[in-house]
């Protein structure tokens, strides 16, 4: 292994440990825990190494974004992979997004909350967050119903299910009708 190789895997290996701590941290005490300063200390590296991986915090969680999408459609295609049949599919889809949402509070701020400096929709929007949405158009394209654009379809499921997990996490939604919820959403959206 060359020189130049082995410093690449070294930064490579500096950035994850950023990301991954300021994970850890934000989902510990929330966002507003996660300063350069304090990473530093946790990472014990000095503020100019992170500086030197990320202008800042937008980028940090700009990175655990990313990060959470790849793991959220993991989960959507693990989920749906075992389903057998349309609908039994859709409702899979829809419990693991809403529970990727609970279990991951920050990673989920990250990812549609706060400003990481990430473009939805767009040709410049990263990798991993066009998967994520392929995750869900991959299982809801065949359920949009004639006359109605897959994508577009799925742009609107996604939404019930981000207002879901937001009002339940906000406690605006009583917890004990969760499984309700997914129910009448995929009831009334998926035509199975």
């Amino acid at each position: 292994m060359s020189v130049q190789e082995r410093k690449e895997r070294e930064r490579a290996a500096r950035e994850r440990l950023i990301v991954a701590t300021a994970r850890e941290l934000a989902e510990q005490q929330g966002w507003d825990a996660v300063t350069t300063r304090r990473l530093a200390e946790r990472i014990e590296y000095s503020q100019p190494v992170l500086y030197s991986h990320f202008r800042g915090k937008r980028e940090i969680i700009g990175a655990v974004a990313l990060d959470g999408a790849t793991a959220l459609a993991a989960a959507l295609r693990a989920a749906t992979s075992a389903a057998d049949g349309p609908r039994a599919r859709v409702t899979a889809l829809a419990r693991a997004y809403l529970e990727f949402a609970e279990h991951n509070p920050a990673v989920y701020d990250a990812m549609f909350q706060l400003d990481g400096g990430l473009a939805f929709a767009q040709e410049d929007t990263p990798a991993p967050l066009k998967d994520g949405f392929a995750a869900l158009l991959e299982n809801l394209g065949d359920v949009a119903g004639d006359g109605v654009h897959p994508a577009l379809f799925t742009e609107v499921f996604w939404a019930s299910l981000h207002g879901l997990a937001t009002l339940t996490r906000a406690g605006r939604l009583p917890p004990g009708d969760a499984e309700q919820r997914v129910e009448l959403l995929v009831d009334r959206l998926a035509l199975l």
